[in-house]
């Protein structure tokens, strides 16, 4: 028989895992507890164990689960990247835990730091996003440019990029200066689990960097459905401003699970529909 969850860990080890969690929650850091809540039979003494798991370290803890402890803790990283807490049950229910997931705000990662770029990093702090800017050219990468972002980030794109720790809490918005960085950037990013891709760009650009992938990587082209490009609601914006508005709107009808239509969806549907005729298109 089984019995109600309790804290059956070395009161060391629990309050080592205590000050981990709230140093990551300080932090930002994204973080979940796992906790077994039941367990019978073999794994009997692994009622109430807990561990720690991140996105970009070793977990903390141990369960003392034997064969399951690699799989549970791969299972609740899973549910650390879809930001959602689970319950998960093995070995016939003998064993269940509850993975207990402390969020962090969403992260806005502006990927090039043109003219775009700024208002769009001021929109993503009023909505209380983390927002990141990359930009290889440290000349426009800089604090100065951008001091309302939380990091300023002057290297190249691809590997800054491939080093994130992306997760279903990132989006990814694409507004660099020529196709050649939109190419090596998708390269990266289109098999994440972010929540949101968008690049910016003419009708012409965007066919030009899909068709690119497509034939020189191989790349299904179903798999630049989730790319919002062209970026953004259609409200005729021209100027940087507004062009970040209309972006910004699109990230948080993402974000809310709004029903206001994406100029992406729209082309797909239409692709003789023209862009607003007097939209500038290459602010990156």
């Amino acid at each position: 028989m089984t019995t109600p969850a309790r804290d059956d860990q070395p009161p060391e080890v629990t309050s080592t895992l205590l000050a981990e969690l709230l140093q990551s929650i300080d932090e930002g850091r994204p973080v979940a507890m796992v906790t077994v809540v039941k367990a019978g039979g073999n794994y009997a003494a692994a009622l109430g164990r807990r561990a720690l798991v991140w996105l970009d370290r070793e977990p903390s803890g141990s369960l003392n689960l034997d064969d399951l402890e690699a799989q549970v803790l791969a299972d609740a990283t899973q549910a650390l990247i879809q930001r959602r807490p689970q319950m998960l049950a093995y070995a016939d229910e003998q064993v269940e835990l509850f993975v207990e997931v402390q969020r962090r705000p969403p992260t806005l990662i502006i990927v090039g730091a043109g003219h775009v770029a700024q208002p769009l990093a001021t929109l993503g702090k009023l909505i209380d996003f983390e927002v990141v800017v990359i930009d290889d050219r440290p000349q426009y990468a800089n604090t100065e440019r951008f001091p309302q972002a939380d990091r300023v980030i002057a290297a190249p794109f691809r590997p800054t990029l491939r080093d994130w720790p992306i997760d279903a809490d990132t989006f990814i918005v694409l507004v660099t200066r020529g196709h050649s960085h939109d190419v090596e950037c998708l390269l990266e990013v289109l098999d994440s689990p972010a929540r949101y891709i968008g690049m910016i760009g003419s009708k012409r650009r965007v066919r030009a960097v899909f068709d690119l992938l497509e034939q020189e990587q191989g790349i299904p082209r179903e798999k630049f459905d989730r790319v919002y490009a062209p970026v953004g609601i259609d409200i005729g914006a021209e100027s940087p401003a507004e062009i970040g508005v209309c972006i910004i709107a699109e990230v948080v009808n993402v974000y809310r699970g709004g029903r206001a239509e994406s100029l992406s969806d729209a082309l797909r549907a239409d692709r003789h529909l023209p862009l607003h005729p007097t939209r500038v298109q290459n602010y990156g």
